[in-house]
Formats: structure tokens, sequence, C-alpha cells
């Protein structure tokens, strides 16, 4: 199973603001800077996470971005439920797809769901905050402090 990039921005956002003093503001402009990706597709991503509540969006100059949740309260496998398009590893377990022949009676995908549910069952059990024990380590490279 392969994340989408899209992901992958959320949760490098998600940590970037978490490795930031709490008071302080970030604007994307920084956060693409540091990761050396796409402003615009910084935007995108960090447009859906102020609507899912991961981040509060102040406008206006001095404006920016940071956690609007303590990084404690941020589960990694919601995260990436809510940021991921589907988690169809097959096509069988879209509901919309013509789907393969033998589906009927298959029992792969049965093990694929219960794989994919222990995934998720074991992100589920970090928050944002256990991948902030190197901070300090995360802001000076983040940050070039």
């Amino acid at each position: 199973m392969r994340l989408t990039l899209y992901t992958d921005y959320s949760l490098r956002v998600l940590l970037y603001l978490g490795a930031m003093d709490a008071e302080k503001l970030a604007t994307i402009k920084e956060i693409s800077e540091a990761y050396g990706i796409s402003k615009n597709h910084l935007m995108k991503v960090t447009h859906e996470l102020g609507k899912l509540g991961y981040i509060e969006t102040i406008r206006g100059r001095g404006g920016g971005i940071h956690l609007a949740l303590k990084p404690e309260e941020i589960v990694l496998g919601k995260v990436i439920r809510e940021t991921e398009e589907d988690l169809y590893l097959v096509d069988c377990f879209n509901p919309e797809s013509v789907g393969c022949i033998i589906s009927p009676v298959c029992s792969l995908k049965g093990a694929l769901n219960k794989a994919l549910h222990a995934y998720m069952s074991v992100l589920d059990e970090y928050t944002l905050a256990d991948f902030l024990h190197s901070k300090e380590e995360i802001a000076a490279i983040l940050f070039n402090d």
C-alpha cells in the first residue's frame, strides 16, 4: 500500500507545525521552502486540513497557520482516512467498480481487508505527539536555526 502525495504532504505540514513553538505562525511559503515542495500543492493541503479542523488559518498581514489541536489529539490513522481519496487496495474494494469476475467467490479480498484493518489499527495507536519526541532536531532541520 502506498499513501498519496496529498496525504504525505498533509502529514509533513502537521509535523512542521507540531515542531514549531505553539505561539508562532507558519506560512505556506516557509513550509514549501523547508520541504522543497510546491506552494500550490500546499495551499490545497492546508485548506483541507483547515476544513478538517487540524489547523487554523489566520488571514491578513502577519497571518499564517498553526495547529488547531494539540499534537496529542491528532490521531495518525484518522488523518490518513480523511486525506486519502480511498483505501481500496484492490478494485473489488470499490463498491462502484465492475470488479473482478471472481469477486463473488474470492477469499483474497477478505485477507486484504483484514490486512488493511490491521494497518489502520496500528496507525490509530499513534498521535502527532508520538513523532515529535525529537522536536528540537526536527526544528533544526526544518527551520535552519
